[in-house]
C-alpha cells in the first residue's frame, strides 16, 4: 500500500477505459511520456502488463480486467465524497440528452420518461436514436450518443452499465384465434404460421429458430417486420402469430389473444449502457436514475 499513489489509480482508471495511451493522456491533462511512465510503474506494481498492443490500440489482460471493477467502485465513492451535495437543479436545468434504443424500448422505458420529465424537468429535452449495435460504442465516445437503453455487449468492458430488467416472451394472436393454444408446446409453435421481427430488414429468422432446430423442429415464418409496434395490428386482422417481449403488451393483453410459452427459456438483459465521459456528470446521473426509478417502480 505504501507503495501506491492515488494519482496511479486515476490513471490507471482511465488507460483502461480509453485503452490508448494518447486519449487518455489528453483526459487526464498530462503529456503522453507522463503517462507511459506511470503505466511502467502500474506495471511493476502489479506485476502485470496490464495493457498490451493490439491491431486497434490497446487491449487489457484478464489481471486488468480484474481490477477495473473494483477500482471504479472504490474512485466512485472517493469522488462522491469529495463533490459533496449534488448542484443539478432538475426544475430549471437546460439539457439535451440524446438516447439510442430500440422501438421496443422506446414504448416501453423512454414514453414514461417522456411523461416523467415534464413535469420533473420540464426544459431537459429526450432525443432518440435508433440502436446499432456494432455503432454504439463510437457513437457514446464521439458523443453522438449520451446513453443506451439496451442489452449490452459482454465485450465492451469499457462502457459501463446498469442493469434495469429481464425481459421475456409471450405468444400472441387475434382475439378467437382457433390453435393459438398449441404454442404451448415446441411442435404445437412450429405448426403456427409466424410473423417475426428483423430490426435490420429482411431476415426470416431469430435465435427462438436455434432453439427450435435443437428440438427437432422448424417454423413457418411467412412475414419479417421490421418494428414491434406493428406486429399487434398484423396479428388482430390475420391468423397469424407472434412472439413479443411481455412488457410490450402488459397495457393491451385484452386487445389480443395470449399464451405463455413455457418450452422458451429465452430471456434477454435490458440495461443501461453509457461511456465515462459522461459518468460524473450531474444531469447524466440524475436522467440515468430517473430512468432506473421508473422502471423498478413499474
Amino acid at each position: 500500500m505504501r507503495r501506491i499513489d492515488l494519482n496511479l489509480l486515476v490513471s490507471l482508471e482511465a488507460l483502461l477505459v480509453e485503452r490508448n495511451v494518447t486519449r487518455a493522456a489528453a483526459r487526464l491533462h498530462m503529456s503522453q511520456p507522463a503517462l507511459s511512465a506511470q503505466l511502467n510503474r502500474l506495471r511493476d506494481l502489479f506485476k502485470d502488463p496490464l495493457l498490451v498492443p493490439a491491431h486497434r490500440g490497446m487491449v487489457p489482460t484478464a489481471k486488468a480486467l480484474e481490477l477495473i471493477g473494483p477500482l471504479r467502485v472504490s474512485l466512485d465513492q472517493l469522488r462522491g465524497t469529495l463533490q459533496g451535495h449534488d448542484s443539478f437543479s432538475p426544475a430549471t436545468a437546460e439539457l439535451t440528452i440524446s438516447i439510442a434504443c430500440t422501438d421496443y424500448v422506446e414504448a416501453v422505458v423512454v414514453a414514461p420518461l417522456i411523461v416523467a420529465l415534464r413535469e420533473r424537468a420540464p426544459k431537459i429535452r429526450l432525443a432518440v436514436h435508433r440502436f446499432a449495435p456494432t455503432r454504439l460504442a463510437q457513437q457514446l465516445a464521439d458523443g453522438d450518443v449520451d446513453l443506451a437503453i439496451a442489452t449490452s455487449d459482454a465485450g465492451q468492458t469499457h462502457l459501463r452499465t446498469r442493469h434495469l430488467f429481464e425481459e421475456s416472451y409471450i405468444l400472441i394472436g387475434r382475439p378467437g384465434h382457433p390453435r393459438i393454444e398449441e404454442g404451448a408446446t415446441a411442435a404445437g409453435f412450429a405448426r403456427l404460421e409466424q410473423v417475426i421481427v428483423s430490426p435490420s430488414g429482411g431476415v426470416f429468422s431469430t435465435p427462438v429458430d436455434v432453439i427450435l432446430e435443437a428440438l427437432g423442429h422448424s417454423r413457418a415464418v411467412v412475414a419479417s417486420a421490421a418494428s414491434f409496434l406493428v406486429i399487434p395490428s398484423v396479428v388482430a386482422s390475420s391468423n397469424l402469430v407472434a412472439l413479443v417481449p411481455r412488457r410490450l403488451m402488459r397495457s393491451r393483453l385484452a386487445e389480443v389473444a395470449w399464451i405463455d410459452v413455457p418450452w422458451l427459456s429465452e430471456r434477454f438483459q435490458v440495461e443501461l449502457i453509457w461511456h465515462e465521459r459522461t459518468h460524473g456528470h450531474q444531469g447524466q446521473q440524475w436522467i440515468r436514475e430517473q430512468i432506473h426509478d421508473l422502471v423498478v417502480a413499474d
